[in-house]
Order: C-alpha cells, then structure tokens, then sequence
C-alpha cells in the first residue's frame, strides 16, 4: 500500500480512540456477550451512572461501533460488527509490514 493510502484507514481514528477507554470495552464486552441492550441494562450493576453510560455508548456509535434503535421509550444498542472492518485491516497491514521488518532483520543478522 502506498503511502497515500493509509488516509483510507483516517476512519480508524475514531474506532481506536473508543476503544481506548475501559468503560467503553466493557460495554461493548456485555453487548457481544450478551446480546442488545437498553441503556437500563447497561448501568444496572456497572456502577456507572446513566448520563456517562449514554455518553460512552455516543461515542461508540459515532465510532460506528454499536448502532441503536427505539423500542418504545428507551434506545436498544447493538454491536456493529462492520465498524471493525476497517481497523482489523489496518491492523493485519501493520502485522504483516512488522513480519516482513523482522524477516528482513533476521536475514541480516543471520
């Protein structure tokens, strides 16, 4: 990939940084495990009041990492699976860039 192409992984950005905080992991932990949840339900044992859960969950969505949906009066949010796609791919390039690095260093020093 050229140079210039890693302004395509700029989207990242917001992924990483959601997923730089440890409530928001956990949040999206229960949503994995657990299926789509109100906002109820994710501060009911969390220890998190509802106005910073809502907050969290914002930013996962701008992040494009949970999507919502009313049902009545409450917000059910659910893990978007797509909104990783991106940064895996980012991330797979590093790995393979890091591998290739590595490979070339142990051809040298051998």
């Amino acid at each position: 990939m050229k140079r210039d192409g890693w302004r395509d992984f700029r989207r990242s950005v917001p992924v990483f940084a959601a997923l730089g905080d440890e409530t928001r992991l956990s949040m999206l932990g229960r949503l994995s495990n657990d299926g789509p949840q109100s906002i109820t339900k994710l501060c009911a044992g969390s220890g998190v009041t509802r106005q910073a859960v809502t907050k969290h969950l914002r930013v996962l969505e701008d992040a494009g990492l949970v999507t919502s949906e009313r049902s009545g009066r409450e917000a059910v949010f659910t893990v978007e699976p797509e909104g990783f796609a991106k940064s895996r791919e980012l991330l797979e390039l590093i790995s393979q860039r890091w591998d290739a690095t590595l490979e070339r260093l142990r051809d040298f020093v051998e």
